[in-house]
């Protein structure tokens, strides 16, 4: 009878649970044995940080079995040895069929008395990246911590306790293979912060290198999204140890580094004049002149990339200076297009020659971009190919469709192939306000995964921040297309970050993204931010020449402005009604959720509308001029001056607290304070014209 009592009683307590990864009281240790690459202690120490922030203790990682508590957590990759070893002794089929998967991860919890450990979650990995992804994975579903927490301001929930009685994650291969980001025109995050270090480079828009501050929450983020590939600036030179840092920095966190696709072999037009200065001589930029200065450049450059090989994809191409076909700059390049194919693939054909001397890889990972004039010559039949070589299609700038060679082209049997997609671009835009949909993607994704066009994604990220939700839908979608659809994924994303208010606030993006289709059935869109600013720029430039020189008539063709005009008001009043829920959903929320709201919805849609709301008003002045109203002129003018206030209320959202104090520093590209000087200036001409 007593013992039965006592069966009871204990039935009625409350049951510990099997594996207890923090208590009020202790932490459970991180085990990542010694032969484990520093990326899985890296992201062990990611994960013993998300456990601190949560709850206050913090996991201590170990690397041997005896300094394990009872509670242990082991990272550990299959295809390593002693690793493996260790995982089998937990558990003796954890890593069973891991050995030639890609990426791939098991997450276990298991009671065992292997030294002093008595309960343990096992993170196998197929490779050192699945090690860190599975990580990753549990840190995202079992802690609540968003792979973008720190772009977002959105730290997890603080819990006393982290304890379950099973645990269990499994991540099978990506759809695409490598996967990741492009920090292109990232004009705000190389001023974010001052400790970069200098660029020597010839090109008015960057004078810094991204700072270390920065990058590790870049490159923790890309990881965190089960990313593997990262080209971390615009135009590196990787003879300057400030930018090599970056490549260095990247590569020690496990992910691959790539170039930009202007910078075959890391040499870009900027880096070429720079390598021959250094040397004493001036070498014009001329492949059919200087074939032999270009060689020895592309080997020096190539030797020192090689450096990082184990994670290097090489890129193949021949470009000219700046983002522009070879002939642009080469006035010795030939005309026609046929020649011109040949010309760039010879280019390629001793690139990879000088690839694989360097390379000590059997198989060294390599692309080529076939971007603007390189998609042209594709479909055009003008280019060859490296054996082994990716040929990567790209869209038309950005994300709304693939160029006419990723349809026409016939695959070559035995090629990789992949995509290049915008989700930035300057000068067209977007650059500070997104408009690349998760829809959009998931529909242009779908032809790529139809025609097995799988082997590589990148993504233009920009400065990342403006596009939280595109690079967060974007890397899922390609990790596993199958299991991503585009309704479900923005249900989601709203409803774990705005709560009640997901509902408002998935049909205030639904509109938003919405807002820049111009006619669904022939796939055409509406204007992006740099178009805006670039079209407005250049319009109240010839004005104001204009006005000086007295020269009349003001517009050459009003007819063209008053077309324009009219798409700017069609385009200014549904993006207006897009945002007509946006008092309601904030006033739902509060801390975490509404600052996230405000910074990536209500910010970028006042940019927006501020920038319309300017262009349409520059427009009118013009016509206005034209027509010698200089009264109607000059209220026009003065309300485009206005439209600057609306902008800057965005941005002051945006750049709110001491960690984004500095974020539009580096404004540069969109350089919004020039454009509205010079608005003012043009406003001061007519003011003075209007008083005589």
């Amino acid at each position: 009878m007593l013992h039965l009592l006592l069966a009871l009683v204990a039935s009625c307590q409350p049951q510990a649970a099997a594996f207890e990864l923090a208590s009020p009281k202790a932490a459970a240790t991180i085990l990542v044995p010694p032969a484990e690459p520093e990326c899985v202690r890296l992201a062990a120490a990611d994960l013993a940080s998300d456990v601190e922030r949560i709850t206050g203790h913090r996991p201590p990682v170990v690397d041997t079995l005896d300094a394990c508590h009872r509670h242990c957590v082991v990272l550990a990759t299959a295809t390593c040895r002693e690793s493996r070893r260790l995982l089998e002794r937990f558990s003796p089929r954890i890593a069973e069929g891991m050995e030639a998967k890609w990426e791939a991860f098991r997450v276990r919890t298991v009671a065992a008395s292997v030294g002093p450990v008595r309960h343990a979650l096992l993170v196998a990995g197929s490779d050192e990246r699945g090690t860190m992804f599975g990580t990753y994975a549990f840190c995202e579903q079992f802690l609540g911590v968003d792979p973008m927490h720190f772009w977002a301001d959105r730290p997890p929930a603080k819990r006393a306790r982290l304890a379950w009685d099973n645990a269990a994650l499994d991540g099978a291969e990506p759809t695409f293979r490598y996967r990741g980001w492009f920090l292109n025109d990232e004009d705000l995050l190389t001023e974010w912060f001052p400790d970069g270090g200098a660029r020597d480079i010839a090109y008015r828009y960057y004078h810094q290198v991204t700072s270390p501050q920065a990058t590790r929450h870049v490159f923790e983020a890309l990881l965190r999204l089960r990313c593997n590939l990262v080209i971390p600036a615009s135009f590196i030179d990787i003879r300057n140890p400030a930018e090599e840092r970056l490549v260095r920095d990247a590569t020690r966190r496990g992910l691959f580094v790539s170039q930009h696709h202007i910078e075959p072999l890391g040499v870009s037009g900027y880096g070429f004049a720079n390598y021959w200065r250094d040397k004493g001589e001036k070498v014009p930029f001329s492949f059919v002149r200087h074939r032999d200065k270009f060689e020895h450049t592309w080997r020096h450059y190539a030797e020192r990339w090689a450096k990082y090989a184990p994670r290097v994809v090489w890129q193949l191409g021949l470009r000219g200076i700046a983002d522009r076909p070879v002939w642009a700059s080469d006035p010795a390049a030939p005309k026609s297009d046929q020649a011109r194919g040949r010309l760039i693939s010879n280019a390629m054909a001793l690139q990879w020659r000088i690839v694989r001397e360097v390379d000590p890889r059997p198989h060294p990972p390599a692309t080529t971009t076939l971007w603007m004039e390189g998609a042209d010559l594709h479909a055009k039949g003008h280019l060859r190919f490296p054996p082994g070589v990716a040929a990567i299609f790209a869209d038309n700038s950005p994300g709304w469709k693939l160029q006419r060679d990723f349809y026409h082209v016939e695959r070559e049997p035995g090629r990789p192939y992949g995509v290049y997609y915008h989700q930035q671009l300057w000068g067209s835009g977007p650059h500070l306000v997104q408009a690349v949909s998760p829809h959009r993607m998931h529909a242009i994704f779908s032809q790529a995964v139809e025609r097995q066009t799988t082997h590589y994604v990148l993504f233009n990220v920009g400065n990342v921040r403006e596009f939280l939700l595109g690079v967060d839908a974007g890397a899922r979608l390609v990790r596993d297309f199958r299991g991503f659809h585009p309704d479900r994924y923005l249900a989601t994303w709203c409803r774990e970050r705005f709560g009640a208010a997901a509902p408002q606030a998935v049909q205030a993006y639904r509109r938003f993204f919405d807002s820049y289709v111009a006619d669904a059935r022939r796939n055409t869109r509406r204007l992006l931010d740099g178009e805006i600013l670039s079209r407005g720029r250049r319009f109240l430039t010839v004005l104001h020449g204009r006005l000086k020189t007295r020269r009349k008539p003001m517009l050459d063709h009003p007819e063209r402005v008053r077309a324009l005009l009219e798409r700017v008001r069609a385009q200014r009043q549904v993006v207006d009604t897009s945002g007509e829920d946006v008092a309601a959903i904030v006033a739902r929320l509060d801390g975490a959720g509404r600052r996230l709201f405000e910074t990536n919805f209500v910010a970028q849609h006042r940019v927006l509308l501020g920038l319309l709301a300017w262009l349409e008003h520059g427009l009118v002045a013009g016509l206005a001029l034209h027509e010698q109203n200089v009264a109607k002129a000059l209220t026009n003018l003065r309300l485009a001056e206005r439209a600057f206030e609306r902008i800057r209320s965005g941005q002051t959202l945006t750049s709110r607290g001491q960690k984004w104090e500095h974020w539009y520093r580096g404004d540069r590209k969109m350089d919004l304070a020039s454009a509205e000087t010079l608005t003012r200036q043009l406003s001061r001409l007519v003011a003075a014209k209007a008083a005589k």
